[in-house]
């Protein structure tokens, strides 16, 4: 019996930590992107270039928040239909992710998650599924 759904294209990237972590992240997310011919073309007029440069930022932000919060990235996981792009990122801490409120927005640092609330279409987090730490996603998408 038919499901209805649309197919998901998915590839996984295995990481041991922070050296080259985004640099890594964003070779991998770009190709990945480029081979499924994603994103489809939006309807709501936004151009493909600059779903596809959201996509690497968000890639950059979640990837450079393990770096530097929780131990470094595990894993990287894109998860692809055509209505949106998942990107998961695993890193080795159990602690939730935090929003920093800067008194001075101005300064550089503290913005990755505000980021990724700004841009992504939906995110969150949840433990590992193997081993200690958490993965933190992000959706984004034609909106």
């Amino acid at each position: 019996m038919a499901t209805g759904r649309s197919p998901e294209m998915t590839r996984h990237l295995a990481l041991d930590g922070a050296a080259k972590a985004v640099t890594r992240c964003r070779d991998f997310t770009r190709q990945t992107l480029a081979e499924w011919g994603w994103p489809p073309v939006p309807v709501d007029g936004t151009a493909r270039s600059e779903l596809t440069e959201d996509a690497l930022l968000l890639v950059s932000e979640v990837i450079a928040n393990a770096c530097l919060h929780a131990g470094g990235p595990t894993s990287l996981v894109l998860r692809c239909t055509p209505a949106r792009l998942r990107i998961e990122v695993t890193d080795r801490s159990p602690a939730p992710p935090r929003t920093v409120h800067r008194s001075d927005p101005s300064r550089p640092g503290g913005h990755g998650l505000l980021i990724v609330e700004r841009l992504g279409r939906d995110w969150g987090w949840g433990p590992a599924v193997a081993g200690p730490g958490k993965c933190v996603w992000v959706e984004i998408g034609p909106r």
